[in-house]
């Protein structure tokens, strides 16, 4: 295996556990609220404390990947979720609980860019859409572990026992660091660092060095955002949505749930290979455009057919565009900093995205479905605007990226 499907293979198996690690408290949710006797809002804090541990961990390990290595800060990234995974299990609590996912929303925040910036440093750039759309498949894979690993071990062990298993990506971090090397463009980056004698401001501060950067960063923070909005509120709300509106069973949500995944793995193998063919541009204006329509014509759709065939559309366009958003925020940043970058911006999208589904409940309990769906669309034109402003910046940061 050569170094290219080496970071591939790394990086899917980085987020497929990453993907299961997070599903894991979903599918425990239920026992973990009965045991601690606590209330739905204090166990969705659970997920929401995650989220945060995965902004201010992309933040610190984006950092470091850059100044010290990916392969190594990528190790140890998987081996910190790992643990928190397993200290979870060991929870007497519900703030032990919220301790223990914070350390492993730590890892999980740091890993994913970095695996993101390995692959985008290894592979051409007319082929980063389609490998990155493979990276990105590696979460849902990560969803199905976890739901064939809780049907296993929780009506037998209960959900301890689940949290336990997490300590196995601790072998895949050996692995990793044992078989894969440093990417030649950071060690040659590190370099031509060591050679040059003015003082670089610090990381974070780079990604808002100039008005034309910083407006860059910010509009794609609000793309990042609005992909994880959109898939919160529609994972987390449409199958119950669905079951007032159309009378579907648990069974039928279920289904769809299925049928909708199906969608999105679809959507996001697609997206990567309209990204290397039409440009990242025309493909986001594409898929932004039919997710607003899809999702709003959505509200509307009747009958067991109409639902499961508009769900895997609605996926298909929607969380496609997730495949392309390691490829899109690389592009726009050197080296140096391209790690940082990536986290930073994908995890802030991840703790305000994480948020929407508390708005998408309001506005179902307010208002009805139809509201929440033009909501949910109205998110995607917005995206649809600020991915306009990149137009120019895109050619800019490309020449950067040669120069860097």
């Amino acid at each position: 295996m050569n170094y290219r499907k080496k970071t591939v293979v790394a990086s899917v198996a980085g987020l497929t556990l990453e993907g299961m690690d997070i599903m894991f408290i979903s599918f425990a949710m239920s026992m973990i609220i009965s045991e601690f006797n606590i209330d739905l809002a204090t166990g969705g804090f659970i997920s929401s404390i995650t989220n945060i541990g995965m902004l201010i961990g992309g933040v610190l390990f984006g950092i470091l990947a850059d100044k010290f290595g990916r392969v190594r800060i990528f190790t140890y990234t998987i081996i910190l979720f790992a643990i928190g995974t397993a200290l979870t299990g060991l929870a007497t609590n519900i703030e032990q609980v919220y301790l223990y996912r914070f350390i492993a929303g730590l890892g999980a925040g740091g890993e994913y860019g970095i695996g993101m910036a390995l692959v985008a440093e290894a592979w051409p750039k007319n082929k980063q859409g389609r490998v990155s759309s493979y990276v990105s498949v590696g979460a849902q894979y990560g969803v199905i572990l976890a739901a064939l690993l809780s049907a296993m071990i929780l009506p037998l062990f209960g959900w301890r026992a689940l949290f336990f298993v997490g300590v196995l990506p601790v072998i895949f971090a050996y692995l990793v660091r044992k078989n894969l090397d440093e990417s030649p463009e950071w060690v040659a980056a590190q370099k031509e660092k060591k050679v040059e004698s003015k003082k670089e401001k610090g990381k974070l501060l780079q990604l808002f060095e100039t008005p034309r950067i910083a407006f860059t960063t910010l509009s794609l923070a609000i793309m990042a955002t609005v992909q994880i909005a959109g898939y919160n509120g529609l994972m987390i709300w449409l199958p119950s949505m669905l079951q007032q509106s159309q009378g579907l069973s648990v069974s039928g949500s279920a289904l769809w749930t299925i049928s909708t995944a199906v969608g999105m793995i679809i959507g996001m193998l697609t997206f990567g290979q309209f990204m290397d063919r039409f440009g990242a541009k025309r493909s986001y204006g594409i898929f932004l455009l039919a997710s607003a329509s899809a999702v709003f014509l959505y509200s509307f759709a009747e009958g067991s057919a109409g639902v499961l065939i508009g769900g895997a559309i609605v996926g298909f366009f929607s969380n496609g565009m997730f495949a392309g958003y390691g490829a899109l925020i690389s592009s726009f940043y050197p080296v140096k900093i391209r790690s940082t970058a990536t986290n930073t911006i994908f995890n802030f999208g991840r703790a305000v995205g994480g948020l929407s589904p508390i708005l998408v409940g309001y506005i179902l309990q307010s208002y009805d479905m139809t509201i929440a769906m033009t909501y949910l669309a109205a998110l995607y034109c917005v995206s649809f605007i600020a991915m306009l402003s990149l137009k120019e910046k895109n050619k800019h940061a490309s020449l950067e990226k040669r120069s860097a």
